[in-house]
Order: C-alpha cells, then sequence, then structure tokens
C-alpha cells in the first residue's frame, strides 16, 4: 500500500477523467480545471470511467510522479459526480487506495491525559 509520510494535501477529482492522459494531461487539469498547481507537493487522485482504476500525482520535489492502481472485485468507491475538487485526509486516502469505503473514514481526536 502507499501511504503519504509527510504532510500532504490530497485533492481527488470528483468526475471520471480520460485514463488516455499521463502526468501531464492530468497536471494541466489540476491548473486548468481545479485551479490549483500541481507542483506544490499535493496529491492529486483521479478516477476512471470505471470504478476500478485510479491515478494519482505528486511532485516530489525533483519531478512529476504518477502512480496507477487497478484494483479488483467491486472497485474504488467514489464521491458522487459534480464538478470541481474534494479534499480529502490521510486516513480517507488509506481506505480508499486500499478499496474500502473512504466516507466512512472518521477522525476521532484522543485527549491525553492532563499532567498535575
Amino acid at each position: 500500500m502507499i501511504s503519504p509520510s509527510g504532510n500532504f494535501k490530497l485533492y481527488m477529482a470528483s468526475k471520471p477523467v480520460d485514463f488516455r492522459k499521463g502526468m501531464d494531461g492530468l497536471a494541466a487539469i489540476v491548473m486548468n480545471e481545479f485551479d490549483l498547481d500541481p507542483f506544490s507537493g499535493a496529491i492529486f487522485i483521479f478516477r476512471s470511467k470505471r470504478a476500478d482504476r485510479l491515478k494519482l500525482i505528486v511532485w516530489d520535489g525533483t519531478g512529476l510522479v504518477m502512480t496507477y492502481k487497478r484494483i479488483e472485485g467491486a472497485g474504488f468507491v467514489w464521491p458522487q459526480m459534480t464538478d470541481g475538487v474534494i479534499t480529502i485526509n490521510r486516513s480517507q486516502f488509506e481506505a480508499l487506495f486500499e478499496g474500502l469505503d473512504w466516507q466512512r473514514v472518521v477522525l476521532r481526536h484522543t485527549r491525553r491525559p492532563a499532567v498535575v
């Protein structure tokens, strides 16, 4: 599994994209349709028309990296199709990448015991 180790922002396209596009085509979508910077270090996640594939791009400081995953079975859980981009957190990304329902991930705040 891929799990971002840094403090990345994660953006997910809510509508499918043409999966013939490579990293430059996906970066153009980030700039032109989402009005975001694909070279910011954020992770951008894209879905295919079929629910079983995703691509992500990220600038690692030296170049643009693209990852492609096809999942077996029922496919990935995607949000309702609308225009734009959705911000997700790291836990939601990890669930999405594993094929789980990322929308059911709830962040729980842990309280540290008070020091007396």
